[in-house]
């Protein structure tokens, strides 16, 4: 039966995405650029625009060195709404409706853990305090800082016991973050590079440990390779990689020696850009993965979405 739930799950999040999709595209913005796929820029909007993305993620995990034959899936559509003050000043809020599942094999048998539902919501400001134009060419840098809430579940529970920490929707915790951006745009190509660091608090005897990440993106127009007038939109290649460090999880006051560690993916993607919505898409593929002890491997991430100004 697992895999018709799965099926029945999945279908579900899509239909969720179409539609959200679809009021998306019926929306009217006043202008909307190319950037990365899988982090933020420090392009900005003029004052009193807002910017709605919306993305589906497909996140798969399943070398698994432990011996128990684990899999983890993890379907979600993340919605981010951002709103201008001004020029400099950028509000954002991120909600993930998530749908996670574990499967295990324990004592010979194997078992099936799942849950659905909101996620942790991140709210945060973005403020340019560097702004340089040049025609046809623009660079900002935009530090940021926020906190993620806890307005997922983090207590629930299936016919077995308390779903692991993994599973859950929600973490619990108030974990702050913080980071900088850096955009180079012109009219053929664009760079973006990212540092960030959450600081992860504990709860419920848990603490998820700390992450430190750096994030870089090149997108490149690929059609039109000339400028002219007529043309309804862009298409635009991505090439992203995403360093990302993870500090072991702590159980109490032990630190969990399965948990944490290194990560880079490699990221492919691509982009249409017209003057009202972005679609995109792209590819993680984990290409360097150093993590401790029996920690759970990724095996790919998939993304896809679309994003708005008005």
């Amino acid at each position: 039966m697992q895999p018709f739930r799965r099926r029945d799950r999945f279908f579900s999040f899509v239909s969720v995405y179409v539609l959200l999709f679809a009021m998306g595209i019926i929306s009217w913005p006043h202008e909307a650029w190319c950037g990365p796929i899988t982090f933020n820029s420090a392009i900005g909007l003029a004052e009193g625009e807002f910017v709605l993305r919306e993305q589906f993620v497909l996140n798969q995990s399943g070398d698994d060195p432990s011996g128990t034959d684990r899999e983890r899936t993890s379907q979600a559509v993340i919605s981010v709404l951002g709103y201008a003050i001004n020029s400099d000043l950028l509000i954002i809020g991120v909600l993930p409706y998530v749908d996670n599942e574990l499967d295990i094999t324990v004592s010979g048998a194997r078992q099936h853990r799942a849950t659905n539902g909101i996620g942790d919501l991140r709210l945060f400001g973005r403020y340019t305090v560097f702004r340089r134009n040049w025609p046809g060419v623009t660079l900002r840098i935009s530090p940021f800082a926020g906190l993620e809430m806890p307005t997922g579940k983090d207590d629930e529970r299936d016919t077995l016991a308390r779903l692991p920490v993994n599973v859950q929707a929600g973490s619990g915790s108030w974990d702050p973050f913080a980071g900088i951006t850096l955009t180079y745009q012109t009219l053929d190509y664009e760079v973006d590079a990212a540092v960030s660091y959450q600081a992860n608090t504990e709860a419920n005897d848990f603490e998820f440990g700390d992450i430190l990440r750096f994030d870089a993106s090149f997108q490149y127009r690929l059609w039109p390779q000339e400028l002219a007038g007529g043309v309804p939109g862009f298409l635009y290649g991505v090439l992203e990689a995403n360093l990302i460090y993870k500090d072991k999880n702590q159980i109490g006051i032990i630190n969990d020696s399965n948990s944490g560690g290194s990560t880079l993916f490699l990221v492919a993607g691509i982009q249409y850009v017209t003057r009202r919505w972005v679609v995109e898409a792209a590819a993680q593929i984990p290409v360097v993965q150093d993590l401790n002890g029996t920690a759970l491997e990724n095996d790919f991430i998939v993304r896809a979405g679309f994003r708005v100004n008005f």
